[in-house]
């Protein structure tokens, strides 16, 4: 095949991609389509349907690709560094997009929202963190902050970290939050028990854990959804 007829091909393919894109909306694009259309722009001048297919192979979900690291990325053939970043940005363009939903609103009013913005921020991360969301009087979010990054199967949690900073941010209450790696929600005796040390350290300031998230790729567990607080 000619330099030119191949040319065509895929420049034929992306205008009608966008056709229907722009005609029957985004909900009317397979996954690796709607991938397709995200590489255009990064990748001006070839066929990226098989990048985007060997993309969703290799990390399994749209979402798995945009939590994906960068060094991770440039490993499928046709990925290189400025794709690979421009892939973050799109990912972290979508979390900051979410936290301005629930940062509009008292967060227990938009508790749907908030359910939806940890798991995407948390669901794919293969080490554990713990997050503290700090709520003003009115439950509106202050601060969203990495509390302790670890292992696998552990971040370090320090209950006086967590008061201290609740006292700085003028918090009237909290929600925490942290991820399990293993794919299961589930909440661990030592969660359970982190949780009221937690609690125990807050109750003389006057500050209230509204819930403790538990993230993971299977979904989210909440401990007062399970009668745990």
């Amino acid at each position: 095949m000619s330099t030119d007829t191949t040319k065509l091909h895929w420049q034929g393919h992306r205008d009608r991609l966008r056709t229907k894109l722009i005609k029957r909306g985004a909900n009317a694009l397979e996954d690796y389509e709607l991938l397709e259309t995200l590489l255009f722009a990064f990748i001006p001048r070839r066929d990226v349907k098989p990048i985007a297919k060997a993309l969703l192979t290799r990390f399994g979900s749209l979402s798995a690709i945009l939590a994906a690291e960068p060094d991770d990325l440039v490993k499928v053939p046709g990925i290189g560094d400025t794709t690979a970043a421009y892939i973050k940005t799109t990912r972290e363009i979508g979390l900051r997009a979410a936290r301005e939903i629930i940062q509009t609103r008292p967060i227990i009013s938009s508790w749907t929202a908030l359910l939806a913005y940890v798991r995407e921020q948390l669901q794919h991360e293969t080490r554990e963190q713990f997050r503290v969301i700090f709520l003003d009087r009115k439950n509106q979010l202050i601060a969203d902050e990495l509390m302790g990054q670890g292992t696998i199967d552990h971040a370090p949690v320090y209950p006086r970290e967590i008061a201290r900073r609740a006292l700085e941010l003028s918090a009237s209450s909290l929600i925490l939050v942290h991820n399990h790696p293993s794919g299961d929600p589930t909440p661990s005796r030592a969660d359970i028990d982190m949780t009221r040390e937690i609690m125990d350290a807050l109750n003389p300031l006057e500050i209230t854990v509204h819930d403790h998230l538990i993230a993971a790729r299977s979904g989210v567990t909440s401990f007062k959804t399970q009668g745990l607080i």
